[in-house]
Formats: C-alpha cells, structure tokens, sequence
C-alpha cells in the first residue's frame, strides 16, 4: 500500500499532506503512511497535524451556509436535511455523555460542550477526527473561538497517540506491518463510509442541543 501511493502521487510529504485531509482517515492514515514511507517521527507528525487541523476552517465556516443551500434545492434537500439531523443527534449525544459524567461537578454548558469536543477528536477510533469533531461543535452551536481550542488541542493528542503507536510498529516489528495497518485502516474508512450514509439516510428525527 505505501508503494503504491508513493508511486501514485510521486511525493511523501505531499502524499501524507493530502490523506490527513481526508474525512474517516485522516491524520491516522497520514502518520502511519508517512512512517511508512521512511520520513521520520516529528516530520511525519506535523505534515499529519497540520494537514488534517486545516480541516477545522472550511467544516466550520462553510457546514451550515452548504446545507442551507442544498436545502433550497429540490433533489437535495432530504439529503441535507438528514445529515443535519444525523450531525444534530452527534452533538447531543456528546453534550450529554458528558454532563452526566460531571453530574457531580459546577461545570457549565460551555465547558462541557467544549470537552466532549475534546474528547471526540482526542481518542483516535473509528468515526472520530477532525471532521466529525467539528461538525458536532457547529451543532452545538460553539463560537469560533470556543470550538477552535478544543478540536485543535485533541487533534494533537490523537495524533500523539497514533505517531507512537506507529513508533512502536516500527521497534517491535519490521516495516511491512505498517503496511498491513494501512490495508486495514483503508478498508476500515470503506466499511465506515457505508455505515455513514446508511445511518444518514435512516436517521428520522432531530434533536436539539441544550444550550
């Protein structure tokens, strides 16, 4: 797999730059590929970091003007309406999980809207990342300046996260598992797509974020 891309895109840096801007495999495939392909730990982190961190401006600003505008258009208006839904249901859920892990504390909505932010974006598993990360703070309604922190800072925790891991790969094993790892993470990223857009076109009702 990391031959492969070298030869389709013809630059490791430039290759590891491009995948961390991918929804579902962001960062994650980013760094292991960059590990991969012989560039070494910080190099490879900080292509990945800022490559995928890019991702919060255009998510934020642009998410909701876009699903306004395919809302006024007849062929994908139901489609909008559903992904807004989906994103909807995502923030509350997040919101909630955490307000009741801090049941027992004096946190206010802010904060703990902007930790489960946090957390979304910080623990590096399947449908968590930048994107979604992000998506779930414009549905919580966060300013720019309360969601740009928390998604940022658990982005360079994910992406710690995966570099070390990668690190590890690389002590314990030969090279080639990376490899394998990106086969997986790839197939992973198709798997989770289908379950993406089943989830969107099945999701009915929506929920409103406490604000």
């Amino acid at each position: 797999m990391v031959n492969f891309i070298q030869n389709l895109i013809g630059n490791d840096v430039l290759a590891t730059a491009i995948m961390s801007l991918v929804p579902l495999i962001e960062l994650k495939v980013g760094i292991v590929f960059a590990r991969g392909a012989g560039l070494d730990f910080l190099l490879s982190f900080l292509l990945a970091y800022v490559g995928s961190t890019l991702v919060f401006f255009p998510i934020y600003f642009l998410l909701r003007p876009v699903l306004s505008l395919m809302k006024k258009i007849k062929w994908f208006k139901t489609l909008a309406e559903k992904v807004e839904n989906y994103f909807t249901l995502k923030a509350n859920e997040a919101f909630e999980k955490q307000n009741q892990s801090n049941s027992k504390k004096a946190r206010s909505a802010l904060s703990l809207k902007q930790l489960g932010v946090f957390i979304f974006v910080a623990i590096p598993l399947p449908m968590t990342g930048i994107w979604t990360g992000t998506a779930i703070a414009v549905f919580l309604n966060l300013k720019f300046k309360e969601a740009i922190l928390p998604a940022v800072l658990g982005n360079f925790v994910a992406g710690t996260i995966i570099a070390v891991l990668a690190q590890v790969c690389l002590t314990f094993f030969e090279i080639a598992v990376l490899d394998y790892i990106l086969y997986a993470l790839f197939a992973l990223a198709v798997i989770l797509l289908v379950v993406f857009i089943i989830k969107v076109m099945l999701s009915k009702s929506e929920k409103k974020v406490e604000k």
